[in-house]
């Protein structure tokens, strides 16, 4: 059977597994964010998935309302002063993502691929042609995520993203989801603001 298709029963099995599992802690979530401020609770971006195909990603809401939705984070000028005080530790965390579940069971994501871009990454989208990482699956994590996260810039990152590709398979996956336990931890790799060499090589 084709890894791609093995891929995506585990993905379903393990995203309604999580969603059941986990279900006391987003419940927490969703508390704690609708009594540190007003507003939804699940925040609705569009991204690209694979094939470029345009699909809404799922997040807790770490953001004040009238912060501009379509804005990436790392192009804001005073970011701190847009999150909100749950939202912080979510971020960090990486715990805003868990909605994301519900992207995977509905096969518009997986556990494990380049992560969605941003429509207004359009040089991230097409220096991920180049290494045909946009004819995989997304991910909730990825090889270039582990490898740098925020702090990688965005040829860095399509080169991470197409050795991903190269090397596709359930021991890849497999690593990528162990070392991306190990990466959450490493809190200086999350940036947030303006970052004025992010596109450069």
């Amino acid at each position: 059977m084709n890894y791609l298709k093995i891929k995506r029963i585990l993905d379903v099995i393990f995203a309604l597994l999580g969603l059941i599992f986990l279900s006391p802690l987003l419940l927490l979530i969703t508390i704690l964010i609708k009594l540190d401020s007003q507003g939804p609770v699940i925040f609705r971006q569009k991204r690209f998935g694979q094939h470029r195909k345009v699909f809404y990603i799922l997040k807790f809401r770490t953001m004040k309302l009238e912060t501009p939705s379509e804005v990436p984070t790392f192009l804001l000028e005073n970011p701190e002063e847009c999150i909100t005080r749950t939202g912080k530790y979510l971020r960090k965390s990486s715990l805003d993502e868990l909605p994301q579940l519900v992207n995977i069971l509905k096969g518009e994501m997986s556990f494990v691929g380049p992560r969605p871009v941003v429509c207004q990454e359009i040089s991230l989208i097409e220096e991920r042609d180049r290494y045909h990482a946009n004819e995989v699956p997304v991910g909730l994590t990825g090889w270039a995520q582990i490898n740098g996260r925020d702090q990688v810039k965005t040829k860095e990152k399509a080169r991470l993203d197409g050795e991903y590709v190269e090397k596709i398979g359930f021991w890849m996956d497999f690593k990528c989801l162990l070392l991306t336990a190990t990466s959450l931890f490493n809190k200086d790799a999350v940036v947030e603001g303006k970052q004025d060499d992010f596109f450069e090589e």
